[in-house]
């Protein structure tokens, strides 16, 4: 009677007795116990045990306030109606109790900003759980409890009325997604950052645990620099550096070799541990990656509990009597632990690259406040592809480990499970205690290569960054295909590493696969020969497979764990060293460097200049002159002495430092705009008529490094942004270097001099000008970096000393102007002749603006066009292979399943079965065919192939695009090509690829299981395909399009970081570090924009995804239940066990696939430079030029007309003109005249508009530009020297001898100088040269010149950094060695040019003069205008 009435309710039986009527049952109900009790206080008491720390937290964490909509308050209110109205709930203390506790927690994560709670969600299943289930006890009973219906409605409104106004990020994400499926996405559209998610936030979070233990890594790092340096050969010449700077060259020397020691301690991994750093991060990020790993180990859980599941499903499938319920029951529990593991398993994956996005925040921040705080002799050894590479090579690496560095400590734990298979199982550990061992010593060598290829990779970064920073110069001299060919050397060297890496890489990878089939094979080998008796049935064959599946899972990992970690150690090495060199400490002794280490620095200075006073600076180049102004920044180390400066500083370097940002943003620098301080300062700077001939006026945006204006328009806006802070200090190194005189004149009268703006501000002056020096308070001459003598214009003359030498060097120098004739007086008289005839008419200047830089946005539908393009790189036989391969080892891991299953359906006869032997042997061979090796090396192998024909192609397109298009292209997009891009079709594509490739082959396989062993699967298989099309076409779409977003904001990142690491000195003057921190922070936040979102989509998918794949599962186990009678127990156990793999193929595979697709834009970003303009080709077979073309040098102008571009105006204009082979002529006219585009189009800089250009009677348009380029020499303005040997600055093609190059030295004057540095001729330039002196980088330039030996030179302002003593060398060296040349020189200083053959006067791009000096002066026209302005007639 008891069990007819337990098919209406609960029954009432003794405890002994309960197994009746649930397990033991057809039809099975729980007891009224279990109901009234279990189900009823269990989410009740997890509630309240989790209330009191849910409280704390929600206390201690505040989030906001979310407002009470509409909906939310009728929710609420319907709740309590009901909950009032039903009388009958108040019996039960507990459940209402529980239900008041909701509500209150409700109120309260309101109150607090929480979005989404996990403790209610949790305890509404758990409820919901036990409503379930208690329904089904009382499913007839429904109309008479009018409880249940109350309580399921009220659990229901509270269910669904979770949040208010503020959605989550699911929400949010599926916005998104909607949005991005129907139209492009723009930045508006994404979500704004969190707070904790901000750069502000992470990197004061980080920078305080940092500060902590930077101390203790610094004492490391110093202790073994002084090691390494006590133990080497030289080490007896570096004590004076940590004494005091010497006077004498050979203490010059001493300490120059001693900073050459330190330098090359940079980036080297052994200066650099990582702990401290790592503990930074631990201590920043270490909670939040804990609370990840928790729900790892919990996903684990629940994998284990799937094949014991199995194992009782099989149990059943192999016994008829069993009831079908239970089969229905283990399939649900199949379904529900793979969807618990899926949940828990995306929740760790989700905070790993949460935490990953913000570790790349922390690093980009850390590592631009490094940068705002480096020393010169740091900056001097770093250059800006390294820190490029740091910030998103090294930064990629690091977020790697976190998502995979819990698979090595995950996988030891696993083999575990092989103790649950029984005692058979202990000897297949020995196969992984021998390959364990073996993948260590191969991720070891691995580990060497690694350090090898990013070693190259950062030597290609510095050349690569060098070339495109100075492309103009290696397009002047035709030197692209041999930095080229440098470049592509070191990248072949770099792919060699990353294909030996590689190989290794697929050698772990077979052998950790090939580890979990020895096993299995070891472990039935081992079962079924040692005893006849061990019967291989379907559960104990596909049970054990289940668990050796999870074990490979782990092994499958293993090697992608310690590879990632591998790499993140190199990665963190790499950054801890950058982070610990010397800092712009003055007081502290260790490290210290000098701003020009190959210059002489001030010793034992002594000064003190009054406020207000205006102070010059003299001395030949090299004298220390830019060093001083250095010390008195803090800039340089200070071996003794005190330094005391008081009040604010302005700063104007010798070279020049703007933003690209409008003209008025980089007057102001971050003040307030006064307008009518403003106009005032534009018009003493002589930035008026410039600005009048700007379309846009003041707000015309200054491209890259000031590439759309002239080199005196940014020197002037240099100085307006000093004069413009108004600052107590303006430190002035050679400002009017780069104007003519008019303009130099109106300068100083309107800001610099007496009765300038700046006439109550402490002015130092550094300059060459001599006509402004009798107006100084004081002058300081330095000789040697010594102040050999200051005082007075007047005490200075009167003491026939340095400063009297250095007058009359300038004197000889006007004789020589005046062609011989001798200049009678005093010196005095020879400097007030400087002094006189200076009119004070203002300059226009006409420039031509260029388009600003294109959008980084890529149109969404070409990501297919990549694929082809990736392919076709890498070659089809090579693919057709590789796909032959993986269908090979596919075919064979079905067929071994196969196989298995036949095995475990033989007969047993006699207590045995039979064929053992054979049925091991074919097993064996079987899992030899599956080996690995191939497939994956032939994929990494083709993307080597790939990788080195997509980079060379890449490289050929970029350095064969004319000048206007670097002209309009940020350099920081550029480096992010050079760099993310191309890492990631190094690395991630090839990876992802393979990935793709095996478990799409994994797929096919499983389906073709299901579909063999129940062919109605098909019918679940087809809508679920679809569905998963549906995901996957929604996902991408958007996914693209966040990636696009993610890359176009990065790369103003990089911009940001190589603009402000060349001004740096700027920066640091002006104080204005905080705000320039503010603006990295926010290009940072505005990148992390797309990052967060992107991350949120991915968990999505991959949720999603491996929900399909648990309803795969369960189609198939509801199948077999339903065909029970019908199916062997070895082809269930074959099909439900390779079903049980589609969850984690599925999802890795959907996850290979999606970061495929965004990956593979890196591709189409590269390939987007290929439908640039190109230059006309290099060379040209001319049979009309002969050997020695050109013999003379005669130049011929035919109604030749050049524009910058076709929508601008012509910048020359008709100029007709004939220069006669081995002429000498002079080229002047204001700022902005046309002189140098005359020149640009003398070398095809710029093609011709109109006409055409003759060189010895041949038109250059039909001459290679190589050709043409290298049969004329050009020395422009700013001398550029490129990071390596001296040697190879001064002959970058190899063509000259040792004894060529050190005769061209001694003839400019700087043997004795190559003579002092360490290792001569290979003594190491920095990047730029900023190691030596703009004067001594000129002369270089000028060496480099006499050794190309061309008939052609054009002088473009290559004097203009050199005083006036040197420029007279130079000059007799000029007339001296290229007598038999064609010289023409543009220069703003006339004195320059009086003693030319003739002088070429251009005027707004035309012809206004062209004849002898002296017939000009005699016509009183626009070139005498220009001498009488500098005091020449």
């Amino acid at each position: 009677r008891s069990l007819r009435r337990s098919r209406t309710g609960p029954v009432n039986l003794p405890y002994w007795r309960y197994w009746e009527v649930t397990w033991d049952s057809d039809a099975p109900r729980f007891t009224s116990c279990f109901q009234n009790i279990v189900l009823l206080w269990f989410p009740c008491l997890y509630l309240w045990l989790a209330f009191p720390f849910y409280l704390l937290y929600l206390q201690k964490h505040s989030r906001g306030y979310i407002r009470m909509s509409a909906i939310f308050k009728t929710k609420m209110g319907s709740a309590d109606c009901l909950e009032v109205f039903h009388i009958k709930a108040f019996s039960h203390f507990s459940p209402f109790s529980s239900k008041v506790l909701v509500v209150f927690l409700t109120q309260k994560e309101r109150q607090k900003g929480v979005q989404s709670s996990g403790i209610l969600l949790v305890h509404w299943l758990l409820s919901s759980v036990s409503a379930v289930i208690f329904l089904s006890g009382q499913v007839r009973r429904i109309p008479e409890d009018v409880s249940l219906r109350h309580s399921f409605l009220f659990w229901w409104l509270f269910g669904v009325s979770g949040g208010a106004d503020r959605p989550d990020q699911l929400a949010l994400l599926s916005r998104l997604l909607w949005k991005g499926y129907k139209q492009p996405l723009t930045t508006e559209d994404l979500w704004s950052l969190a707070e904790e998610n901000s750069s502000e936030e992470i990197v004061a979070k980080v920078g305080a645990a940092w500060r902590k233990n930077r101390e203790a890594a610094e004492s490391i790092t110093r202790q073994s620099f002084l090691k390494i340096r006590i133990s080497s050969p030289s080490a007896t010449n570096v004590g004076c550096r940590f004494i005091l700077l010497c006077r004498t060259e050979e203490s010059a020397r001493r300490r120059r070799r001693a900073s050459a020691d330190e330098t090359t301690s940079l980036f080297q991994p052994e200066y650099g541990p990582s702990k401290a750093l790592l503990k930074a991060f631990w201590s920043a990020f270490g909670t939040s990656f804990l609370v990840g790993t928790l729900s790892l180990a919990i996903a684990d859980v629940f994998l284990f509990l799937i094949p014991e599941t199995l194992s009782f499903f099989l149990e059943f499938i192999a016994d008829p009597e069993a009831p079908r319920w239970k089969g229905y029951l283990f399939a649900a529990l199949l379904f529900s632990l793979g969807c618990l593991q899926t949940v828990f398993e995306q929740q760790y994956m989700y905070r790993c690259l949460v935490l990953g996005v913000r570790l790349r925040t922390a690093v980009s921040g850390l590592v631009y406040r490094k940068i705002l705080v480096m020393s010169s002799a740091a900056r001097q050894t770093t250059t800006t592809g390294e820190i490029v590479n740091l910030v998103s090579v090294d930064v990629q690496k690091l977020m790697d480990a976190i998502i995979y560095l819990n698979g090595t400590w995950l996988a030891p734990v696993r083999i575990l499970i092989c103790f649950l298979l029984g005692p058979s199982a202990l000897t297949a550990i020995a196969v992984f205690l021998f390959l364990l061992p073996l993948n260590f010593v191969i991720s070891k060598k691995r580990s060497h290569f690694q350090e090898a290829q990013m070693k190259y990779k950062d030597d290609r970064a510095k050349l690569t960054s060098a070339a495109l920073g100075d492309i103009k110069i290696l397009k002047l001299h035709g030197w692209e295909k041999k930095f080229m060919e440098k470049i592509l050397d070191i990248r072949s060297q770099e792919l060699q590493a990353l294909k030996k890496s590689q190989f290794l890489f697929s050698l772990s990878l077979t052998s950790f696969h090939s580890s979990t089939f020895l096993m299995t094979f070891i472990m039935f080998t081992v079962y079924t020969l040692a005893d006849a008796g061990n019967i291989l049935n379907a559960q104990k064959v596909f049970v054990s497979l289940a668990l050796v599946n999870i074990l490979d899972r782990a092994h499958s990992f293993l090697p992608f764990s310690i590879n990632a970690v591998v790499q993140a150690k190199v990665s963190m090495n790499r950054l801890m060293c950058f982070s610990l060199p010397s800092s712009r400490r003055p007081n502290r002794g260790f490290p210290s460097s000098s701003n020009w280490n190959a210059s002489f620095c001030p010793c034992r200075i002594n000064l003190t200049i009054p406020h207000g006073s205006l102070c010059a600076v003299v001395g030949p180049v090299g004298a220390g002159k830019s060093s001083l102004l250095s010390a008195l920044l803090g800039e340089l180390q200070r071996m003794e002495g005190s330094l005391r400066m008081k009040g604010t500083v302005a700063f104007v370097p010798q070279k020049p430092w703007v933003q690209g940002a409008t003209m008025e943003e980089n007057i102001t620098f971050g003040q307030r705009v006064d307008r009518n301080w403003y106009k005032r300062v534009i018009d003493a700077c002589a930035l008026q008529p410039d600005l009048d001939s700007f379309l846009a006026g003041s707000q015309t945006k200054i491209g890259e490094k000031g590439v759309n204006i002239s080199g005196g328009q940014k020197q002037r806006l240099s100085l307006a942004r000093a004069v413009y802070r108004r600052a107590d200090i303006c430190l002035l190194d050679d400002p009017l270097s780069s104007v003519d005189a008019q303009v130099g004149q109106h300068i100083f009268e309107r800001a610099i001099g007496p009765n300038g703006l700046l006439k109550n501000k402490t002015r130092i002056l550094v300059t060459s000008a001599v006509q402004f020096l009798p107006q100084m308070d004081n002058i300081i001459v330095i000789v040697n970096g010594v102040i050999s003598e200051m005082g007075t214009f007047q005490e200075l003359l009167q003491r026939q000393g340095a400063f009297a030498d250095f007058l009359k060097s300038h004197s000889a120098d006007r004789a020589e102007e005046k062609e011989g004739k001798e200049v009678k007086g005093t010196i005095l008289q020879i400097i007030w002749y400087y002094l006189i005839h200076f009119s004070r008419t203002n300059s226009a200047e006409q420039h031509r603006l260029l388009p600003s830089a294109r959008s980084a946005g890529i149109l969404l539908t070409q990501y297919e066009k990549s694929y082809l393009k990736y392919l076709r790189a890498a070659g089809g036989l090579l693919w057709a292979c590789t796909v032959l391969c993986f269908a090979w080892q596919q075919g064979a891991s079905f067929c071994r399943g196969l196989w298995l299953s036949l095995w475990a359906g033989d007969p047993v006869r006699n207590g045995t079965q039979q064929n053992t032997r054979l049925r091991l042997g074919v097993f064996f061979f079987l899992g030899l065919a599956q080996g690995k090796f191939g497939s994956v090396a032939a994929v990494f192998l083709a993307g080597v192939v790939a990788s080195r024909k997509l980079f060379r192609q890449f490289l050929w397109d970029v350095v064969r695009s004319p000048m206007a298009f670097f002209d309009v292209t940020p350099s920081g997009n550029l480096l992010n090509r050079f760099s993310k891009e191309t890492d990631s079709i190094d690395c991630i594509i090839p990876d992802k690829l393979k990935s793709l490739l095996g478990f799409l082959f994994n797929l096919l396989e499983i389906c073709t299981v299901i579909t063999m062993a129940t062919p109605l699967a098909v019918v679940a298989i087809i809508p679920l395909t679809a569905l998963y099309a549906v995901f996957q076409n929604f996902f991408v779409i958007t996914s693209c399009q966040l990636k696009r977003l993610e890359a176009a904001s990065r790369s103003p990142i990089y911009s940001h970081i190589s603009e402000t690491f060349q001004g740096t000195d700027v920066i640091r003057a002006y104080k204005d570090q905080q705000r320039f921190m503010a603006q990295n922070d926010f290009k940072v936040d505005r990148n992390q924009r797309a990052s967060f979102p992107a991350v949120v989509a991915d968990r999505w998918l991959a949720t999603n995804t491996e929900f399909l794949g648990n309803s795969l599962v369960l189609c198939a186990a509801l199948l077999a239940v339903a065909n029970k009678g019908h199916l062997s127990p070895g082809t269930v156990g074959f099909s439900v066990s390779w079903a049980l793999q589609i969850t984690g193929v599925l999802n890795w595979m959907i996850r290979s696939l999606a970061e495929l697709d965004n990956t593979i834009v890196s591709v189409e970003r590269m390939e987007d430079y290929s439908k640039t303009p190109k230059e006309a080709p290099w060379s040209l077979s001319s049979h009309f030029l002969h050997e020695n073309w050109p013999s003379e040098g005669a130049i011929v102008f035919r109604r030749y007309s050049l524009r910058y571009r076709p929508d601008l105006e012509l910048a020359l204009k008709s100029i007709n003109i004939k220069i006669n082979g081995r002429e000498k002529i002079g080229i002047a006219g204001r700022t902005g005249a046309g002189k140098s585009s005359l020149a640009a189009g003398i070398v095809r800089l710029v093609e011709a508009a109109e006409g055409e250009i003759l060189i010895d009677g041949v038109n250059i348009a039909h001459v290679g530009l190589h050709d043409l380029r290298r049969s004329i020499t050009v020395i422009p303005q700013d001398p550029v020297l490129f990071s390596g040997s001296l040697r190879m600055n001064l002959d970058p093609l190899d063509t000259s001898s040792d004894e060529e190059i050190w005769a061209a030295l001694e003839q400019t004057l700087l043997k004795n100088f190559v003579l002092d540095l360490p290792d001569q001729l290979a003594y190491e330039c920095s990047e730029g040269g900023l190691n030596l002196s703009v004067g001594q980088r000129q002369l270089i330039c000028l060496a480099r010149a006499l050794l190309q030996k061309a008939k052609i030179l054009v002088l473009d302002e290559a004097t203009a950094a050199m005083d006036l003593e040197t420029e007279l060398r130079v000059r007799s060296t000029v007339r001296t060695l290229f007598r038999e040349c064609t010289v023409l020189t543009i220069a703003h200083r006339v004195n320059t040019i009086m003693d030319h053959d003739r002088i070429l006067v251009i005027e707004s791009g035309q012809v206004a003069e062209f004849d002898t000096p002296e017939a000009l002066i005699a016509q009183k026209g626009l070139f005498y205008r220009m001498a009488e302005e500098s005091g020449l007639v």
